[in-house]
């Protein structure tokens, strides 16, 4: 905020000096439009020996402050919803894309956010993306080949290129850790689909696009109205791997070693990540386990 100056008289007064505010700068693209809040900063000068110069009026001063807003594709399965709760408990606005809109899970947090059902390949985009400040894409699954590509890759892709269109600035995707497998394996249409998402996220957004690689995630999961609580084999196994990385570390050359010693990673983590994606500029790019956790590890600093 500009503060208030006052002018002493002297016997022959200088040349008024030029005062100037600064008005926050927030990067954002000119086709969007914002939730915003505005204020005014008004800003006078007087004193005895200052002439009225036009210089010297009263200034009033407007500027947008952005509020953050993100969409959550998936947001009712166990990665979305941590990523919509982690966002709303820091007052960032969440909507929620997903094909089964809200869901039927307690939780003070689900009041908060807008549940959109749909599904990326139907959507009225200009229902869900105007405004927004990020895209964060937890979508994928499991199937047969040709669903495995489609839901892992060809939807992504169409939700990158529907973000892209609509000018939001940041992109997160919420992929896979390859686990040292041998590329036969590799092959599969699930991680087939996953990189060929990951290389549309990089292409599209090459300085603020984010991919997330984490292996084996626990936490409590939902299914039909049960609670598996995952964390119970999660987080002993992610302790017990911490413990002995010193003397696993020789075999994590092995093919498809990774699936033993590639350690778990808690749904918070994955979710902190998320977030300090949207708060970073300077975080983007692909982000292993470990560098996963780090960035978790920043936010809760």
């Amino acid at each position: 905020m500009a503060s208030f100056l006052s002018l002493t008289a002297v016997s022959a007064p200088p040349t008024p000096p030029a005062f100037s505010v600064r008005t926050p700068f927030y990067k954002s693209p000119p086709t969007l439009h914002f939730k915003s809040h505005r204020f005014a900063v008004s800003c006078s000068f007087a004193g005895a020996g200052v002439s009225d110069d036009p210089r010297l009026t009263p200034i009033d001063v407007a500027a947008d402050v952005k509020s953050e807003r993100i969409v959550v594709l998936g947001g009712s399965g166990l990665v979305g919803s941590a990523i919509c709760k982690a966002a709303v408990s820091r007052g960032i606005e969440v909507i929620s894309l997903n094909r089964s809109g809200r869901p039927t899970y307690p939780g003070t947090w689900v009041d908060q956010v807008t549940w959109i059902p749909g599904d990326v390949f139907y959507v009225n985009w200009d229902e869900v993306l105007p405004g927004a400040t990020a895209v964060v894409s937890t979508l994928g699954g499991f199937g047969s080949e040709e669903q495995m590509r489609k839901i892992n890759g060809e939807a992504n892709v169409v939700a990158v290129n529907a973000a892209k269109e609509y000018g939001i600035p940041k992109f997160i995707l919420i992929s896979v850790h390859d686990y040292n497998l041998p590329s036969f394996l590799l092959s599969s249409g699930y991680f087939t689909g996953k990189r060929k998402a990951e290389s549309e996220v990089l292409s599209k957004y090459p300085g603020s696009g984010i991919v997330l690689r984490p292996g084996f995630i626990y936490g409590k999961r939902r299914v039909d109205g049960f609670e598996l609580p995952l964390d119970l084999v999660g987080e002993p196994a992610e302790k017990i791997l911490k413990a002995v990385e010193n003397f696993t570390k020789p075999l994590s050359s092995l093919p498809a070693s990774d699936l033993l010693l590639a350690p778990p990673v808690s749904i918070d983590d994955v979710a902190l990540a998320a977030i300090n994606g949207l708060k970073d500029d300077d975080f983007f790019g692909i982000f292993t386990i470990d560098q996963i956790k780090e960035a978790a590890e920043n936010v809760r600093v």
